[in-house]
């Protein structure tokens, strides 16, 4: 286990809770949509940025690497749910790292990924 597993295991089980918490609810704003990034998969996603830059290579384990892709695809899905989309989020983390290193910006990388909302194709 690496020394970012308690913080993983803390991400994971709120990502859970925040995610069973939106199932029941029946008014979703858009704009909560932004914090589910922001406050959520931005920071499992940071957390596997930061582990895999500054000069020492973290390895995470198997298990710490499938805890923050649950995390991280939890709420990507109370994302897409804030947009009135049912989504089944099976991406890695290390291809929401990519796209963050790429557009610097964690609401593109929902977007990208997700594909929600829609981009005007105009």
């Amino acid at each position: 286990m690496s020394r970012y597993g308690p913080r993983i295991a803390a991400l994971e089980r709120r990502a859970i809770r925040e995610r069973a918490a939106l199932e029941s609810a029946e008014n979703l704003e858009p704009e909560a949509a932004t914090t589910f990034v922001r406050e959520g998969a931005g920071r499992a996603i940071w957390l596997y940025v930061e582990g895999r830059t500054g000069g020492r290579m973290v390895r995470f384990s198997p298990p710490e690497l499938t805890a923050l892709e649950r995390a991280m695809n939890a709420w990507l899905e109370c994302y897409a749910r804030c947009h009135g989309v049912d989504l089944e989020a099976e991406f890695t983390v290390r291809e929401a790292a990519e796209l963050l290193v790429q557009t610097r910006n964690v609401d593109d990388v929902a977007q990208l990924l997700t594909g929600v909302p829609p981009r005007d194709g105009g």
